[in-house]
C-alpha cells in the first residue's frame, strides 16, 4: 500500500490545474473573440460590392468593334479578349503550323486594321484602337 501511494501521489500533482491557467484561458478566450471580430469585419468587407476597375471597367469601343461585340456600346477590355478568342477558336483561325500566330478572317481584318495575320501577343495592342481615350 505504500508503494502505491508513492506512485499515485505524483499523478494527482500532474492532473491539478497549473497556476497560472486561468489567465491562460482569459487570454485564449481574448484571442478567440478578436478573431471572430476580425473574421465578421473581413465578411462584411467581401459582402460589398465591388466596382470594376481597370481591364474589368467597361468602357466605350469604336463601331467596328461594337457590331463585332453585339451591339453592346460599352465592353470590359477582359470582355474584348473573350470574344476575340471564342470568335478565333469558333472559325479555327489559329495557324496549326505556328500556334502562336492567328490568320484573320474579313471580321478580324476589320478589328486589325485589314492584316492578315497576327501574333498572339499583338492582340491586346490592336485592340488599343478601338478603346478611345476621352
Amino acid at each position: 500500500m505504500a508503494a502505491a501511494a508513492r506512485v499515485f501521489r505524483g499523478s494527482l500533482f500532474l492532473m491539478s490545474p497549473a497556476a497560472g491557467a486561468k489567465a491562460s484561458a482569459a487570454k485564449k478566450a481574448g484571442a478567440a473573440a478578436a478573431a471572430a471580430a476580425v473574421a465578421k469585419k473581413t465578411e462584411a468587407a467581401t459582402t460589398k460590392p465591388r466596382l470594376p476597375t481597370g481591364i474589368t471597367k467597361p468602357m466605350p469601343v469604336s463601331d467596328e468593334f461594337r457590331r463585332f461585340a453585339g451591339g453592346a456600346p460599352e465592353v470590359a477590355r477582359s470582355e474584348a479578349i473573350k470574344l476575340i478568342w471564342a470568335h478565333i477558336k469558333a472559325h479555327g483561325l489559329q495557324n496549326p503550323a505556328k500556334k502562336t500566330e492567328i490568320n484573320c478572317d474579313a471580321t478580324l481584318k476589320s478589328l486589325f486594321g485589314g492584316r492578315d495575320k497576327v501574333g498572339m501577343l499583338e492582340i491586346n495592342r490592336l485592340l488599343n484602337a478601338h478603346f478611345p481615350k476621352n
